[in-house]
C-alpha cells in the first residue's frame, strides 16, 4: 500500500543499546514523521534501568503511542546498575516503569492500530528461549550447551539474566508461552496481529548467523506457527543484529535492529533507521 508522508504510521526499532554513546546520539535523533505515528521498541534498549528509562521517556514523549517488548539485555542484573532486582522482579519493575510512562508492556490490553493497514491488535510479546534451537547432531538441552561451551559461544545471559523465581530461563520461557497464548486466544474473534518479541519466533533467521550455536539463546520452537495461528499482518523482533525482511507463510518476519555502532560499518546492516510495519510498505522494484 502506497503512504504519503501525511499518513500516520506503524514504525519500529529495536537493540537501541545506548549505553554506546553513538546510540543514544540515534535516539536524539528519532522523530515521527507524523502526530499519529505509533512506534514498537523490540527489547534491548540498554541494561541499567536509568538508561532505559531516559530511552523510553524519550521516545514516549514524540509518538502518539509507544509499545515496548523486553530483551534480555533489560532483564540483565549488572553491578553497576543500582537497581539490583533479578528475573521477575526486574521485569515487573520495567513494566511498572513503562506504565508510568504510558508505554504498552506485554502485561497490557494489546493496544489497536486502527490506521491505515488496520485494524489490529498490536501484541508486545515476552517469552524468552528454551535451548530448543539447537546445533546439528545434539538432542538435548545439556547436550547443546556442551557444544557451544566447546565453541567458545556462550551467551552473556548466562551469567547476568537471572531466572528468579525459576528454577531455569526455559522454566520461566515455557511460562510465559503459556499465559501467552492464553492471552492471544481471548483477542477479538477475527482480529489480526502484529507480534512482537526480541527474539525471533521461528528459526529459520539465524540460520544466517556467524556463529550458528548463539542460536541456542535465540527462540523456542514452541512459537513456530504463532504468526499464522494467530493472523499476524507482520512480525517484529531483533537479537541478531541482522536488519532485514523475511518472508515466511505469507507473512513479513521484521527484524528492527538497531545494534553496535561497530557494525553499522558492515555491508549488510544498513545505517540504522525506523522500520515501516504498517501500512505495509511497496515492495522496491528491481
Amino acid at each position: 500500500m502506497m503512504a504519503s508522508e501525511s499518513t500516520p504510521k506503524l514504525l519500529a526499532v529495536s537493540d537501541l543499546h545506548v549505553a554506546y554513546a553513538e546510540n543514544r546520539k540515534y535516539v536524539e535523533s528519532i522523530r515521527p514523521e507524523t502526530d499519529g505515528d505509533w512506534l514498537i521498541v523490540a527489547g534491548d534498549v540498554a541494561e541499567r534501568m536509568d538508561d532505559i528509562e531516559w530511552t523510553l521517556r524519550t521516545l514516549a514523549g514524540r509518538f502518539a503511542k509507544v509499545v515496548w517488548s523486553p530483551g534480555n539485555h533489560e532483564l540483565w542484573t549488572p553491578k553497576e546498575d543500582p537497581v539490583q532486582l533479578r528475573g521477575e522482579e526486574r521485569y515487573q519493575h520495567l513494566v511498572a516503569l513503562c506504565r508510568e510512562l504510558g508505554v504498552a508492556t506485554p502485561e497490557d490490553p494489546y493496544p489497536v492500530w486502527r490506521g491505515a493497514g488496520g485494524p489490529v491488535a498490536v501484541a508486545p510479546l515476552f517469552l524468552l528461549y528454551d535451548y530448543s534451537f539447537r546445533p546439528e547432531g545434539t538432542h538435548t538441552k545439556e547436550e547443546a550447551l556442551a557444544v557451544a561451551h566447546e565453541a567458545g559461544v556462550v551467551c552473556t545471559d548466562e551469567y547476568f539474566l537471572h531466572p528468579d523465581p525459576y528454577a531455569t530461563r526455559d522454566d520461566w520461557s515455557r511460562a510465559r508461552v503459556k499465559l501467552t497464548e492464553e492471552r492471544l486466544a481471548e483477542r477479538p474473534a477475527g482480529m489480526p496481529t502484529v507480534l512482537i518479541n526480541h527474539w525471533p519466533l521461528l528459526r529459520e533467521p539465524t540460520r544466517i548467523l556467524r556463529y550458528p550455536e548463539f542460536a541456542l539463546w535465540c527462540g523456542t520452537e514452541l512459537t513456530a506457527d504463532w504468526h499464522v495461528k494467530y493472523d499476524a499482518a507482520a512480525v517484529v523482533y531483533g537479537h541478531l543484529h541482522i536488519p532485514r525482511t523475511t518472508w515466511h507463510d505469507g507473512v513479513p518476519h521484521v527484524e528492527a535492529s538497531v545494534g553496535y555502532p561497530r557494525e553499522w560499518r558492515r555491508d549488510f546492516h544498513p545505517d540504522p533507521h525506523l522500520r515501516q510495519i504498517l501500512p505495509a510498505p511497496t515492495p522496491a522494484k528491481g
